[in-house]
């Protein structure tokens, strides 16, 4: 039976778990054990073969010890990385470690064992789409192409460069998009795709924790000036990351999918503000 990773089980993981995993065996990973368990355990109710793992993304041994777990099940077909902190849970530097370095070890280990015509997604966020045009190209092309144990280094993520965990954020999640694009030839080279979605304002426990935030009031004018005037749902994201994981999109990898509602959209016609910071 062919394997689905799913990395951190928050509400779209969970979801994503839950419209892909039928069939398959499903393995969930993530560092919470008390959370880890209970969705292991509503999802094995209702009939998916669920196995755990917990594991710390932003350690590459605890990661590829995963990985390995993985494929030890059968063949990796399916990865789903949606671990991930926002500016009102974490300061800057745990942030940068599991947003940032966390997804870029996920990418490296699984691009390793993933099956022939498999397929992974990486829940990014339309912040990073906020930043394209933002950052230099110099810093682009690093938070690409550095070598994974050597991305914390780099000097403008060093304490004092990054002025606050939003920042962090933001930063993150560009860097998730275009190292994306940068693995899709190693993970091309296993005959395997892998592309990022970045949502919008998703009405997840971590979201409704951001929507109660400092930032709460901004939030929620952007959703009300976007195309559908709506929060997201969880399987507004598990429905996209399902066709990214099928063969209807045999020829996208290296991409990135938004799916926030036309919020994008709004700041870049003029409808919508940017609130900034």
């Amino acid at each position: 039976m062919s394997v689905l990773v799913v990395v951190g089980v928050g509400g779209m993981g969970e979801a994503i778990a839950r419209r892909s995993g039928s069939g398959q065996t499903v393995v969930l990973a993530d560092f919470n054990e008390e959370t880890l368990e209970r969705v292991a355990a509503s999802l094995g109710g209702d009939g998916f073969d669920v196995h755990t793992r917990v594991t710390d993304v932003s350690d590459a041994a605890a990661v590829a010890a995963l990985a390995s777990f993985a494929v030890s099940l059968g063949p990796v077909t399916a990865v789903a990385h949606t671990a991930g902190l926002s500016p009102t849970q974490a300061p800057t530097a745990a942030i940068l470690s599991v947003d940032l370095l966390g997804v870029a070890i996920s990418l490296d280990e699984f691009a390793k064992v993933i099956a022939p015509g498999g397929a992974g997604v990486v829940i990014a966020s339309m912040a990073g789409s906020f930043g394209i045009g933002r950052y230099p190209a110099e810093m682009e092309g690093a938070l690409a192409l550095t070598p994974t144990d050597q991305l914390l280094s780099l000097p403008f993520l060093q304490e004092g460069a990054v002025p606050n965990p939003g920042v962090a954020y933001s930063i993150a999640k560009r860097a998730n998009q275009v190292r994306v694009q940068a693995a899709s030839k190693a993970w091309g080279q296993r005959g395997a795709r892998i592309n990022s979605i970045s949502p919008g304002v998703i009405s997840t426990p971590m979201g409704q924790q951001e929507l109660a935030g400092e930032s709460g009031a901004s939030m929620r004018a952007m959703v009300e000036g976007s195309g559908t005037a709506r929060l997201g749902t969880p399987n507004d994201i598990a429905n996209a990351t399902a066709f990214l994981l099928s063969p209807e999109a045999s020829f996208i990898t290296g991409t990135d999918l938004l799916v926030d509602g036309g919020t994008v959209a709004g700041v870049r016609s003029g409808f919508i503000s940017l609130p900034q910071g």
